[in-house]
C-alpha cells in the first residue's frame, strides 16, 4: 500500500460490516453514509491519503477534515468521502482499501452509490458478489438481471469477487444532481439490513429543499432565455 496511506486505529472486534460510500452519480454514497455517521454519532478512526487524491482539503465550520475517512460504532464500520475517484486509479484504490480491511475478521462489504435512470420512483437496486450474500437483499432491493457498475463501487465489488469476500452493492435510484431522497431509499434498506432505527425524515426534508431550490433556478434560466436580447450597441464619443 505504498501509494495508500491509512492511518487507522484498529476494528474494535470481529463480524464487523463495512460500509463504503464514495462520490458518485447523485452522490448517493456520500450523501447517506454521511447523514448515517451524524445520526449514530459513529467514532472517528482513520483517515486516508493518496498522491492519487486530488491536492485539496476539506473543511467544516474552519476545521480541516481529510476527504477519506473511517468511522466505526458497534459492529459497523463506515468508510466515507468527499472526493470522487478518478477512473484512472479506481483500481489501485480499491486496492488499498481491501488490503487494510482484510487484516480484520469482517462480515462482509457493502457499498452505496448511483444509478441514473430515466425514472422518479427512488428504487433501489441491488447486486451481490455471490448466490449466497444475494439472499442479503433478495426482498429488500430489486434486483439488477444485467449491465455493469462503473466508478470505484465497481472496482471494490469486483476486487471482493476476486477475493472471495461476500459484498454487496445498494444502487439509489437518481439523477446526476445532489440526491438526499434517493441516499434516504438506501439507508431505508440499511436499516433492514442492519436492525437499525436511523430516522431519514430530516434527509427527506433536505431533498424536498434541495428541489424547491433546483425548480426556482430552472424557472430563473428559463425567464432568462425567454428576454429578448439586447442589440449591441457600440459606445458613442464626443
Amino acid at each position: 500500500m505504498e501509494d495508500i496511506k491509512i492511518i487507522s486505529k484498529p476494528l474494535s472486534g470481529p463480524e464487523t460490516s463495512i460500509l463504503i460510500g464514495f462520490p458518485g452519480s447523485g452522490l448517493v454514497g456520500s450523501i447517506a453514509l454521511q447523514y448515517l455517521v451524524e445520526q449514530m454519532e459513529f467514532e472517528h478512526i482513520g483517515n486516508v491519503t493518496s498522491k492519487y487524491f486530488p491536492p485539496l482539503a476539506m473543511m467544516s465550520k474552519g476545521v480541516i477534515n481529510v476527504p477519506v475517512r473511517f468511522y466505526e460504532k458497534d459492529s459497523l464500520m463506515a468508510i466515507v468521502a468527499d472526493i470522487p475517484i478518478h477512473p484512472m486509479i479506481c483500481y489501485e484504490v480499491a486496492n488499498g482499501l481491501i488490503d487494510w480491511i482484510t487484516q480484520f475478521e469482517i462480515r462482509e462489504i457493502l457499498t452505496i452509490a448511483g444509478i441514473i435512470t430515466n425514472e422518479v420512483e427512488k428504487r433501489v437496486f441491488g447486486v451481490a458478489t455471490s448466490e449466497a450474500t444475494l439472499g442479503m437483499i433478495q426482498n429488500r432491493t430489486i434486483i439488477l438481471p444485467m449491465g455493469s457498475i462503473s466508478g470505484i463501487a465497481g472496482s471494490l465489488l469486483t476486487e471482493c469477487k476476486i477475493r472471495e469476500i461476500p459484498a454487496v452493492g445498494l444502487l439509489g435510484e437518481t439523477v446526476n444532481t445532489p440526491d438526499p431522497r434517493a441516499a434516504a431509499a438506501t439507508l431505508s434498506v440499511v436499516n433492514t439490513l442492519y436492525d437499525l432505527n436511523v430516522d431519514i425524515e430530516p434527509l427527506l426534508e433536505q431533498a424536498s429543499e434541495i428541489e424547491a431550490a433546483m425548480q426556482k433556478m430552472a424557472e430563473q434560466v428559463e425567464k432568462t432565455e425567454q428576454m429578448p436580447k439586447k442589440e449591441q450597441q457600440l459606445p458613442m464619443y464626443g
